[in-house]
């Protein structure tokens, strides 16, 4: 399916709302994107992996992973091979989060494309109100 700029960000609003609408951690663009690759990318993922592939601090990576470690989504595991270093795994927890999520993403697709007109129409208009 292709889509412009408008039904892209009504994807992503529709998706966001489903998420609130269901009660699930609230989480930060920097927590998902870490969270995201963590999952999606091949391990294994270490604090400095994770901030070199996202062109963050190391610091702004842990904070993200103590909230994903909180909400279980993610654990910290001391490397036995490098005591120094600790991998960053993959819990059943957030395995169930992005399954959620990911199906959340596939209706909202589904809603863009059924009623994607009148909402482009309705956002184009916003946008002009509001620029």
């Amino acid at each position: 399916m292709h889509m412009n700029e408008h039904q892209a960000l009504d994807l992503w609003r529709r998706t966001i709302v489903r998420g609130v609408r269901e009660d699930v951690p609230d989480l930060s663009t920097r927590q998902m994107a870490i969270l995201l690759t963590v999952y999606l990318t091949s391990a294994p993922h270490t604090v400095r992996g994770l901030a070199n592939t996202l062109g963050v601090s190391k610091p702004a990576v842990t904070r993200a992973l103590d909230r994903l470690s909180e909400l279980g989504l993610a654990r910290r595991k001391t490397d036995e091979k490098d005591r120094r270093s600790v991998l960053i795994q993959r819990t059943p927890g957030g395995n169930n989060f992005l399954r959620n999520y990911g199906e959340n993403i596939v209706s909202s697709s589904r809603d863009v494309t059924v009623h994607g007109q009148y909402d482009i129409d309705t956002m184009d208009a916003g946008i002009r109100l509001h620029a």
